[in-house]
């Protein structure tokens, strides 16, 4: 049998379930955790001129987090519409 090469994040999850650290959701809870999923879900593309160093900054920055900057960035997005 061959064994499926998973990313540390994966490998993380896995732990975590071996370990019993996950909790089942149900009821209110879990309509809370879809809704929160739907409520980030992209459907729009937006286009954007922007300054390049900045972008650059961003790009570096996120990289150290790991995480995509268009990622980062939709989530700013996000959080600014949440707070109007």
């Amino acid at each position: 049998m061959r064994k499926i090469k998973l990313t540390s994040e994966e490998k993380e999850i896995m732990s975590a379930i071996e370990n019993d650290e996950f909790v089942a959701v149900k009821g209110e809870e879990l309509k809370a955790v879809a809704d929160a999923i739907a409520a980030r879900k992209k459907d729009a593309t937006l286009t954007l001129r922007v300054n390049k160093r900045d972008i650059n900054k961003i790009k570096m920055m996120t990289c150290r987090k790991g995480i995509h900057y268009q990622t980062y960035i939709a989530e700013i997005i996000h959080k600014v519409a949440e707070a109007i």
